[in-house]
């Protein structure tokens, strides 16, 4: 049997998120260029929260109000997940039976995917990448925790992930890999958290962010495979407004 399966996609999906969360914009958009970041909001009608949200991600987490935020309980498992390349980013789908509950609300992890370099700013001050794991709760609402990334000493819990990257368009499955989810995250659970949008097209709002304060270690080697893949894709920080971004204590 071999290492792992490649399924050769018939058509990429312009959006970043699976489908198994709200339908995913047809209409082409890039990063950089006419499609890119400062015409999202140009290119479709349902891309309109892109230019006139309020509340729209990332930002750049400058000045907290010290909180007694509810814990973080990660209720992670090891899981057998696909990677899919969608020309947007490296995205890990996984499994159902993976959660996160925070202040009376669970919410499934459905994936999560990289930005490089982070789309957080802590500071004015970008890391080289980010992890954005998605969750769900039963009213479909999307909570997202951000784990940033730091170059540092190689992390053996990454590694599988990252020996596995696939090219644009394609979708991997690994056999009898099991990912230990839980091993992914920082020691310290601390965060910020504030009322953000999806960073891609449509730029929906209501979703709630949770970004960890301690950072995790890739190699400068991981890192580096990435952004030869995938290229720059993070999204300029958007204005905060009027929201408040509350930091546990």
């Amino acid at each position: 049997m071999s290492l792992h399966t490649r399924v050769l996609l018939a058509a990429l999906s312009a959006g970043l998120l699976s489908s198994t969360l709200p339908a995913a914009a047809a209409s082409h958009w890039e990063y950089t260029g006419d499609k890119g970041a400062a015409h999202w909001g140009e290119i479709d009608p349902s891309f309109a929260a892109c230019a006139s949200g309020h509340e729209q991600s990332p930002i750049n987490i400058v000045k907290t109000v010290k909180a007694a935020l509810p814990a973080l309980a990660f209720h992670y498992g090891n899981a057998a997940p696909t990677i899919w390349n969608n020309g947007h980013t490296v995205q890990v789908n996984l499994p159902a039976g993976n959660t996160l509950e925070v202040g009376g609300q669970s919410y499934e992890l459905l994936q999560f995917h990289f930005h490089t370099p982070s789309e957080e700013h802590i500071q004015g001050k970008s890391l080289p990448m980010v992890a954005h794991f998605v969750h769900r709760n039963a009213a479909g609402e999307l909570g997202v925790v951000a784990v940033l990334i730091r170059a540092g000493r190689s992390n053996a819990a990454w590694d599988s992930v990252f020996q596995h990257l696939p090219r644009v368009g394609e979708k991997i499955t690994v056999d009898e890999w099991s990912l230990d989810l839980g091993a992914l995250l920082p020691k310290s659970l601390g965060y910020y958290d504030f009322a953000g949008s999806l960073t891609t097209p449509p730029c929906s709002e209501g979703v709630r962010w949770m970004v960890l304060k301690e950072p995790v270690t890739l190699s400068s080697r991981q890192i580096a495979a990435f952004r030869q893949l995938v290229g720059r894709n993070a999204r300029p920080v958007q204005a905060l407004n009027a929201r408040v971004v509350q930091e546990s204590e």
